[in-house]
């Protein structure tokens, strides 16, 4: 199936010179999101995973629908001041600005397997900030899926991790 089609490209938002790629036409066409979840999903069946973790907000959707694919469960990755109890957090640089990360202490197991879901990997700062996250609680990162990367960002060069970085669509 041609995702790419279903990616809308908005110039100039959240500010000038960003193009953001925004996918919920591909939300919107049912059988496009299921076909994309299942792309994101197939190489981690049988990994033996135990959870997936999503970062805020728009790796919720997909995170979460991913996890549910792979019948594991789903952990979500907030901004400060979102999440009950003990919580374990990183700060980061985005591609325009500063932000700040954080997970439940609690929320995975230690040694559990975590696969990392975002949306879009752009300059890499917020899927290193969720690695660490998922280090400073303990848990074993599988690797990481994205649904679109920004390849001329260089993100992927920030990933100085073993584990693997897996993009369903490349822009």
């Amino acid at each position: 199936m041609d995702f790419a089609r279903l990616i809308r490209e908005v110039p100039d938002f959240p500010k000038p010179g960003i193009r953001f790629k925004d996918f919920s036409p591909l939300l919107a066409d049912g059988e496009a999101f299921a076909g994309a979840v299942a792309a994101m999903a197939a190489p981690w069946h049988g990994s033996g995973l135990r959870v997936v973790v999503g970062i805020e907000a728009r790796g919720f959707i997909l995170g979460a629908a991913v996890a549910r694919e792979l019948g594991v469960g789903f952990v979500p990755v907030r901004k400060p001041g979102k999440l009950p109890g003990a919580v374990h957090e990183v700060s980061y640089a985005l591609e325009y600005g500063q932000d700040r990360l954080q997970v439940q202490a609690d929320a995975v197991p230690a040694g559990a397997s975590v696969l990392l879901v975002d949306d879009v990997l752009a300059t890499g700062g917020t899927l290193a900030a969720a690695a660490s996250l998922v280090d400073g609680i303990g848990a074993r990162l599988a690797g990481a899926a994205v649904l679109v990367e920004l390849a001329a960002l260089g993100g992927r060069g920030r990933w100085r991790r073993s584990e693997p970085l897996l993009a369903t669509l490349s822009y």
